[in-house]
Order: C-alpha cells, then structure tokens, then sequence
C-alpha cells in the first residue's frame, strides 16, 4: 500500500522522492514544492528502513529553513526527530571541526568570533607593520582574505594567480599572520569552520571514511547558492570509491542563482553531471503560486540566458489565466511612486490585504522615493532586510554633517561626525572637548575651537581638527553662493566621507554610496538644506510603526523564497536594472545573473505583476533621460499589457544581440509612450572659453569641445568631461 505521505505529490515530486539510489539533482522551479520534495524524501528514507537519522546529513542555508524541516520531519514521523545531523553549513561544520580541533591546532572549546571581534584581531596583527590603513583600509583586507576562506585556500594554498595587490601584494603574509594569531587565541571565524574541515578531510582519508561510512544519504537545499569551499565540503564527503554509494542528493534552481556578490557560484550545479557520472535529473516544473501569463512572461525571460540546464514553468493548479504583467511607462521616478501609491491605495479599498503587496527594488537606494510617497499616503510599510532610508548608517552620518554645517550649535550632529571618517581624534579629546563645552557654556563646536588653540591634544589629530572647523565655514560660505545641491556634494567629498566608502572593499560599500546619490537626488526638490532637513525630521516623526498589515518593500535579492498576490517591479531601465555595475565587473554573466534576478522577481507574484520604468531621472539636481531594460523587450508579447498613449507602436529593439551592448546616444521616452525619439541638438552649442555652471562641479570654463562633450576647468572641482546637457551658461 502507497504510503499517504506519497499520494499527496505529484508525479516529478514523486520521482524526486523515491529515486533513493545514486546522485541525484533536483531541478525545482520557483513555486514548485521544493521543501516538501526534500522533507518527504528524507522522511520516506527514514519509514523505509533505508537509513536511521543519523545516518543522513542534511544541509540548508539558513537556520529557518533548518528548523522548518526538522519540524516538518518530525510531524511526518508522528514524533521528534532526534539525532539528526541536519542544519547550516557552518553549524554542521562546527560540530565537526570540535570532534577534530586538534588537527587544526585547536582545542575543542574554541570560540566562534563575530565580525567585531574579527577585525579586532586583524587590526592587533597589522600593528606595527607599516600599513598605511588610510590607503589600504582593514575591512578591504578582511574581505579578500574571506574571499579566499570562500575559496578553499589556506595561506599556503594561495598561488599567484589567486594573489592579489592590495598593500604592495602583502595579502598573503597578513592572512598568515591572522591565522596564526587565531590558532594562539583558540578561536575561528566563520570561514574557518568550512576551510578547516574541508582541509581536515583532503589531508586525512581515515577520517574521510569515517564520515563516508556514517552518512549513507546526504541531502543539499539551494545547491545553487553554494560557494567553491562549500561545494569542496560536499565533493568529498558524497565522492565514494563505489559509484553505486554516492547517495547525494541536491535541490535547486540554476534560475535562482542571485548570490554571486557573496562567493555563489553557478557552475556548481551546472557541472554536477560532470562530477557525479550517470546522475539522474528530476525537474519540477508545476507552479502552486502564479498564473499562467506570470509563469509564460518569466520563462520567455530566462530562456534567453545560455548558461542553464533548462526547465518551463507551468500552473500547476486549474487556475483562470489571471490578468496579463502590466508594463506601465512613466515620464519621471516621481510619478512612478506616485503610481505605485495609488495603485496600493485602489487595491486596499477594493480589499486587498496590504500583508501580500511588495515593491521590489534593484538596489537599497530606490527605496527613498516609495517610502515617502508611503508616508504621504498614510500607507503602513516595512522594509524587509534593512533599515528604512533615513534610518541606514551612512544616510544619518550624511544628514549628521548637513546639520552640523546649517546649525552650528547642533551638538549631537557635530558629536556624530567629529571623528567620522577617522581623524585621531581619542576618548580623551573627546572628553576634553565635552568638560570645555560644558565649563564655558558653549556649542561642541566651539569648544573644538578652543581645544585647536592649546595643545592638550597631539598635534596631528588637532591640525585633522582644526581642518574639519575650517571645512564647516567654507561649506557655509558655499550653500550661500552656490546653493545647497553643490554645497552638500561638497561636503561629501571634501570631509573625506565620501572616500571613505569608496576605500571600503565590502560588499556593502557601493550600495552605501549608492544611497548617498540618492540623498543628494532627493534634496533637489527643496529651495534650501535648511528646508530638506526639515523635511527628513517631519517624514520621521510620522513615520510610527504601524501595528497589522504593511506593504513590504526590499530588494530583489531580499525576497527570493517569498511571495505576494501584488507585486510592483519598478525601475526597469538600462544602468539600473540589469545594473551597470554588474555589467562591468562582469559581462555576460553578469548579464545573465541580473536576468536571474529579473526572472526572481516576477515568479514572487503570485496574481498581479507591475513592471515600471521611468523615463527621466534627476540626477545632482539635473534630469537625464534613460533608456528601457533591455528584458522589457524579452518579455513575450502574448503574456504582457504595456499602459500608454503608444503602448501599441514598439520600436525594434534598441539591442541587437548579447551584451556587451555597443554606446549609443542618448534617447528620450515620451511621457506614457514607448516611443524612442532622439533628444534634439542643443541650439547654439557652447564654445571654448565659455564659463558655465554646473550642478555638482559648481563654475568653469569651457577648454575644449567634443560634439556634446564638454572638457571644462571648474574652479574647485579641476578638469572634468561632461555632457553638454548638464551644464548651463554662468
């Protein structure tokens, strides 16, 4: 008799479930039973005798999903799982490397260090050694030696080829030194849990075969998701002398593929019929979660990627075919959050819960535009995977710096900013200044100029000092003469904070400045600084936590594994989506990872899907028109309804085959039109000589013409080339 646990898949779920002999590789597309294909086949391998608990190793990426299946199994059971080697990467690795310490040159009661304490570690180890950490910032270091963790390499696995430059090529004698100074400490970082039991295992084959006799069924979430020392982790545990034994099973989606910035890497489940000969490949294709028009336009998408192993998503359930993907073409970024709050508000009144409503973004920086338009609108949000605009680090250091400059007796401000980026400034000058203030009855900024005068502070942090209050009054001096958008630019830069994120090596750093673009786009719609950080204080009073449903709003990467009956893509336009930055570093796969995202985001709509694109965006005060996304055009005509007044009358496509896309001039969109036209010549042109103004780079003059470049010498800002549109006549 067919157990009930099996009668309630379908049949490819089925086939994934009871192929219990040999590697297999399960191709699960978005929406289509992936968890409870990798429950019940763990659970059918325990009811069949096939193995007890401990003899499976079940590995997930993140704690949730850990202890989702663990309550699922257990509940398929009919009592608690116990026993089971089921968790995380790093968890799993944990509990190994404390059975093996002693071959890692450790004791078994090592600690586990967080991010702080790691960077502790390596600023004790880089003391003294003549690194110039203004140059060569630590947390760039950190981040090339966990890249290399991610990697498989141990300090002496590390080839020239894998090396890099960073301070004069001494990487590698400072990861050495890092170790070194772990292993006297006792204590790992998280990439030492995977690299050190990876490294046990290639080193030692007895214990090897201690865990291939243990582990008879090993089970992988999200394969496509894993990184080379993690994919390493598996090889070696699932490659076993007889072929008929490598019982590995792995679960994921060549589609979904988005983490690359974090070590992902694709060509882990593209080659697992390479590594493991005679594997059998299952797909899941029905889709639970969206209609059929959604499914049709997400495939039709990712078909045009090259490197994947191929599947079509289709309804699983006898659904109507629901309503087309809209494509709505906007004039500017404001009307598109002006769109995207209105729609949210009809849906609400016609009963929609806002709970299953999302705006999905590229990038974090988007999020300023909705989330205001939210507030205005009396609409509740939350920000799924990270603070809210305003709230974010570098936007409060920005606004700290803005407040300092227009109110000179804002002390918590000037307190937030006065050693920001690092001016050597210690506890004890800061304490001196804090008693001078309080003793005289003066702002801290005053107080600081007092402190410049004597010499209870070391000459280089009170010359640092004394250049940030010199700084403050010439930034004044600039918000009076050439208005607050450059003066706030000005700022940015000439403080150093600006620099500071661009020494920054992790992966959070663009985004940061990315936000901080965005918070200079913002303060165009405000005659002056002092009118915008009024504005900021009124948008976070109001903004209180509101109790019940709220719209979501986060990035694409943020919302793979969720889902919504609404969901609003916007910002689909060249540059930003697929991103510049990924087409950069990256060529066609980069390309074809942002087409991945793409095709994330549509499969999260589970009924209704709005893509937006704007045609001008305000860039330091200045319009600049854009061109559509290029996967606009992939999208298959059958499955989309595009809004506007020539919605009907597509162009061809402004890209003529696969990236990398050759320049082309600029290009204008008219407001609720696909129509491209060429934006007409400027009359008169500009000539050498001429003085002109710019919105960031202030005054010049013209040295040389280039048809609509410009070579011009701006008085504080030196040479630069820019486009003619985005000056002015002074």
């Amino acid at each position: 008799m067919t157990p009930d646990y099996l009668t309630r898949l379908n049949p490819e779920q089925r086939a994934a479930v009871e192929t219990l002999d040999g590697p297999l590789l399960v191709l699960a597309g978005a929406g289509t039973g992936k968890t409870r294909v990798l429950t019940t086949r763990f659970a059918h391998i325990l009811m069949s005798g096939r193995a007890q608990p401990w003899q499976v190793l079940a590995v997930t990426f993140t704690n949730k999903a850990a202890r989702e299946m663990r309550e699922r199994i257990g509940a398929m059971l009919g009592q608690p799982a116990e026993g089971l080697w089921l968790g995380t990467f790093h968890a799993l690795c944990a509990r190994m490397l404390r059975r093996h310490a002693e071959l890692a040159g450790l004791r078994s009661d090592f600690t586990i260090l967080d991010t702080d304490d790691q960077n502790r570690v390596l600023k004790q180890v880089t003391e003294g050694s003549g690194l110039d950490t203004k140059r060569w910032p630590l947390p760039g270091l950190m981040a090339i030696i966990q890249r290399w963790k991610d990697r498989g390499l141990t300090p002496e696995r590390v080839t020239p080829a894998e090396d890099t430059d960073f301070a004069n090529n001494r990487a590698m004698e400072f990861y050495a030194a890092y170790q070194a100074r772990l292993r006297q400490l006792n204590v790992v970082d998280f990439g030492d849990l995977l690299l050190l039991v990876t490294e046990i295992l290639r080193t030692h084959p007895d214990i090897l075969a201690q865990y291939h006799r243990m582990f008879r069924y090993i089970l992988v979430d999200e394969y496509q998701d894993t990184n080379l020392v993690q994919y390493l982790w598996l090889r070696l545990l699932a490659q076993r002398e007889d072929p008929a034994q490598r019982n590995i099973c792995c679960v994921g989606d060549d589609d979904q593929s988005i983490y690359s910035w974090r070590g992902a890497e694709i060509e882990n489940i593209l080659r697992f019929e390479k590594d493991f000969p005679g594997a059998v490949i299952v797909r899941l294709e029905s889709n639970y979660r969206s209609t059929s028009h959604i499914l049709g336009a997400a495939s039709g998408l990712i078909a045009h990627n090259e490197g994947r192993l191929g599947k079509t998503l289709r309804p699983g359930r006898p659904d109507d075919a629901g309503e087309k993907v809209k494509i709505a073409s906007l004039w500017d970024s404001e009307e598109e959050a002006r769109m995207v709050g209105e729609r949210i508000e009809q849906a609400s009144r016609a009963g929609q819960d806002l709970s299953e409503v999302a705006i999905l973004v590229r990038a974090g920086f988007q999020t300023r535009a909705f989330e205001e338009r939210l507030i205005t609108l009396g609409i509740p949000y939350r920000v799924v995977g990270g603070a809210k605009f305003y709230e974010r680090a570098e936007i409060r250091d920005a606004m700290a710096y803005f407040r300092a400059t227009v109110q000179p007796a804002d002390d918590l401000a000037f307190e937030r900013i006065v050693n920001l980026p690092k001016r050597g400034l210690g506890d004890t000058a800061i304490r001196e200044m804090q008693r001078l203030a309080r003793e005289r009855e003066v702002p801290l900024s005053v107080a600081a100029s007092l402190l410049c005068e004597g010499d209870a502070i070391r000459p280089r942090p009170r010359a640092a000092l004394r250049e940030l209050l010199e700084g403050f009054s010439r930034w004044r001096a600039t918000l009076e003469t050439e208005g607050h958008i450059v003066g706030a630019s000005a700022i940015l830069d000439e403080s150093g904070y600006t620099e500071m994120w661009k020494l920054d090596k992790s992966p959070e750093a663009p985004g940061r400045l990315e936000n901080l673009k965005e918070l200079l786009r913002a303060m165009g719609d405000f005659p002056t600084m002092a009118a915008f950080l009024e504005h900021v204080a009124l948008v976070m009073e109001n903004d209180e936590r509101a109790e019940g449903a709220r719209v979501s709003l986060m990035t694409l990467h943020a919302a793979k594994g969720l889902e919504f009956e609404m969901v609003f893509l916007p910002g689909w336009e060249e540059g930003l989506f697929p991103h510049q930055r990924a087409l950069d570093e990256s060529g066609t796969k980069g390309l074809e990872e942002e087409r991945r995202l793409a095709y994330v985001g549509i499969t999260r709509a589970k009924r209704r899907a709005i893509i937006s694109h704007a045609a001008n965006r305000r860039i330091y005060g200045s319009w600049t028109s854009s061109i559509p996304s290029r996967f606009l055009d992939e999208l298959p005509a059958e499955h989309v309804e595009r809004e506007g007044s020539q919605a009907s009358a597509r162009p061809a496509s402004v890209f003529s085959g696969q990236f990398p896309l050759a320049s082309r001039p600029a290009r204008l969109v008219e407001a609720g039109a696909w129509e491209v036209k060429q934006r007409p010549a400027r009359a008169g042109g500009m000539a050498v000589g001429q003085r002109v103004f710019h919105q960031k780079f202030g005054y010049g003059r013209v040295t040389a013409v280039d048809d609509d470049k410009l070579d011009i010498a701006f008085e504080k800002a030196g040479p630069k080339r820019v486009l003619d549109r985005f000056v002015e006549p002074a």
